[in-house]
């Protein structure tokens, strides 16, 4: 959980960062930037109110977290926030040296000190590194004489957020705990900030934990069981109806209760378990047996978890629990496959 009601940014440089493979270069700033008291509020709807805390990582490095550029800068800044400055120049250097997709655009590159930021039951104080890459067009409308006339210009909407990371100051050895933004591309080009700038990884929270799991059975149901076991989709659409009420219902996963009362026979169980070790070699942190549901990942990845049975082109069928409601057939004249719903009244 993250607030700002009472943060405040007492620094701020601003530089700008082209695409390096289009020779567009880095425009850096000599000096911090003086913000007046009316536009500081505006920065700070800007910067912070983009993000809600609940999707959290840490920074990373393969062989040693210290040459992680983004650590080793930010750790100078909370040593010495006198150095933001030179710092900022170093990170806006470091991002265009990644800046090399030809989708890339370029854009205004912040680097702000913040106070007084609550992270959880703690007090923190965090380094935002911010780009802006998208301009919108907005009218002026301005009297004159006994009229009006309408111009234009161009800007940037504070309500939308192009790119934004936040590095607090805690949880230093495991990487800080960083909060990320990225509304303004989703493609491989997306990259260059999470995975190449960042370095990030998943920081393995309840959150996590609580989505992790919610994509190993989404994936088990409809990969591995179909394959090894004799399920209808009907009989698949259950386990992830099963899944979803432990997930509703409990405030704590216990993988054993978890075991019982979703997965049920012993030859699942032991499928299912085959199929967790390999997530966790391909998806990172393991699923630990116990830890505490995050209301907000069930929330937030239950639409993921929808029991759908797609009929060729022409019905879907949505099933939300009551196994025993569906019947499936075969129609030896029509030479066809049927579903038989059963229901007590029309809603």
């Amino acid at each position: 959980m993250m607030e700002f009601d009472e943060s405040g940014m007492t620094a701020l440089a601003l530089h700008k960062v082209g695409n390096k493979s289009s020779g567009e270069g880095v425009l850096l700033s000599e000096k911090l930037l003086e913000v007046s008291e009316v536009v500081k509020p505006l920065l700070l709807q800007y910067f912070l109110s983009h993000f809600r805390g609940d999707e959290l990582y840490n920074l990373t490095h393969p062989s040693d977290l210290e040459m992680n550029e983004v650590f080793h800068y930010c750790s100078a800044i909370f040593e010495d926030p006198g150095c933001l400055l030179a710092q900022s120049q170093n990170l806006a250097q470091h991002l265009y040296r990644h800046s090399t997709h030809p989708k890339i655009r370029n854009g205004e590159f912040y680097v702000a000190w913040f106070e007084n930021c609550r992270f959880n039951d703690e007090t923190v104080n965090a380094v935002g590194l911010f780009k802006s890459e998208s301009r919108e067009t907005y009218l002026k409308v301005y009297p004159v004489g006994g009229s009006y006339e309408i111009g234009h210009d161009d800007g940037i909407n504070i309500n939308k957020l192009d790119k934004g990371c936040l590095v607090m100051d805690t949880g230093r050895d495991e990487g800080y705990v960083v909060a990320i933004v990225d509304n303004l591309n989703k493609g491989n080009e997306a990259q260059y900030w999470r995975d190449d700038f960042l370095q990030l990884k998943p920081r393995s929270d309840n959150y996590y934990n609580t989505r992790a799991v919610m994509d190993l059975c989404k994936k088990f149901v409809t990969d591995k069981l179909p394959r090894e076991f004799e399920v209808s989709r009907a009989d698949q659409a259950d386990m992830l109806n099963r899944s979803m009420k432990f997930l509703k219902e409990n405030e704590a996963f216990g993988m054993e209760e978890f075991n019982e009362q979703v997965l049920g026979s012993p030859e699942v169980i032991n499928s299912f378990s085959e199929y967790k070790n390999h997530f966790h070699e391909e998806n990172g942190p393991g699923i630990p047996e116990n830890f505490q549901i995050s209301e907000s990942a069930v929330k937030s990845q239950s639409r993921f978890m929808k029991s759908v049975i797609k009929l060729d082109k022409n019905f879907h069928i949505y099933i939300h629990g009551e196994r025993q409601m569906v019947e499936k057939g075969f129609d030896e004249v029509k030479q066809l496959n049927f579903y038989k719903l059963f229901f007590k009244e029309e809603n």
